[in-house]
């Protein structure tokens, strides 16, 4: 299950990597991503998020090294990073929270990787 986890949340990651380097490059505001595209990017992260939950429950890992909340805290942060997601659906100006939210998607991708990389 966390194999699978690890994958979607990667799939969630390369395509928000894409919405954001497409919304920097829109110099003109007209030339923004797709509302579509952004949604399907936030449905891929909350699917990611779910397996990752129910990766949780499985046996414990990464105690030995000192990993072994990396699991828990990415779990939060995702979750953080899918309640900023939702709040730009709202806003217009968008930019702040935009690094906000992939700060903390970042963050919780890396602890992510770090948590499976141990048995």
């Amino acid at each position: 299950m966390l194999a699978v986890a690890v994958w979607v949340v990667t799939l969630a990651v390369a395509a928000g990597s894409g919405l954001a380097l497409w919304h920097l490059r829109d110099i003109d505001g007209e030339s923004q991503p797709p509302f579509a595209a952004g949604i399907a990017h936030g449905v891929v992260g909350t699917i990611g998020l779910i397996l990752l939950l129910l990766a949780l429950r499985g046996p414990a890992r990464g105690i030995a090294s000192g990993v072994g909340s990396f699991g828990t805290i990415a779990a939060v942060l995702f979750g953080a990073a899918l309640l900023t997601g939702a709040v730009m659906l709202f806003l217009r100006r968008k930019a702040v929270v935009i690094a906000i939210h992939a700060g903390l998607a970042i963050t919780g991708y890396v602890l992510l990787l770090a948590w499976d990389s141990f048995d």
